[in-house]
């Protein structure tokens, strides 16, 4: 879990434009898909900095409440963000559990999201628990060689694919390439994260030649 969060600095949060409750839009850290809208007095944020678990104020109940207290739902803090007035919150965290009181993922009913993250986070699941007749589970019990001998072979596919097949055929054989791919990195222990951590910060270097 990041701890980039705890550096925050909340000197310059605008407490009064919003009478003292911030609001604070939950995301999921892996699909990035929205979870929640809940708010947040400065106790409640200081709280959720200390202990790691998402804390907010609970306008109904009049009192901090805690993600999870009573359902064990509790949503693990990743990272919080401020808006350019800083008057609104963003939480990216890791939802263990549904987050909606009614059993759903989120409170808002087909939230986008970024699949490609839930795959990733899938992988890794299936990679710690190793469930029979998995094709995932007997990939990662190959190693790491064969996994990425299949990722070379997918590579080959989909290129020949851009060039020889149909549209629907270059789909799939480039959805296959990314499977293998997230697969091989949860092998070597990294994420799909950190490769498109690689390309912002190319994208950024590119950005700031340009613009010098």
């Amino acid at each position: 879990m990041s701890t980039e969060f705890k550096a925050l600095d909340t000197a310059n949060l605008d407490w009064g434009k919003v009478d003292g409750l911030m609001p604070v839009i939950v995301q999921d850290a892996a699909t990035l898909r929205v979870l929640m809208l809940g708010y947040m007095d400065r106790e409640a944020l200081e709280k959720s900095r200390d202990s790691g678990k998402v804390t907010f104020f609970s306008r109904t109940k009049k009192r901090l409440w805690t993600k999870g207290e009573t359902s064990g739902n509790h949503l693990e803090l990743v990272d919080i963000r401020v808006d350019c007035d800083a008057d609104t919150l963003l939480v990216t965290a890791v939802p263990h559990g549904p987050t909606c009181h009614t059993g759903s993922t989120s409170c808002f009913s087909a939230a986008p999201g970024n699949f490609l993250g839930a795959l990733d986070a899938l992988i890794k699941q299936r990679e710690h628990d190793r469930p029979l007749n998995s094709y995932t589970t007997k990939l990662f019990e190959k190693g790491a060689r064969h996994i990425a001998q299949k990722v070379g072979e997918e590579g080959v596919e989909t290129a020949l694919a851009g060039v020889v097949q149909r549209d629907e055929d270059l789909l799939g054989e480039s959805a296959d390439l990314l499977f293998h791919l997230i697969v091989l990195l949860r092998m070597r222990g990294l994420a799909l994260d950190d490769a498109v951590a690689v390309l912002e910060a190319r994208h950024a270097k590119a950005a700031e030649k340009a613009a010098s």
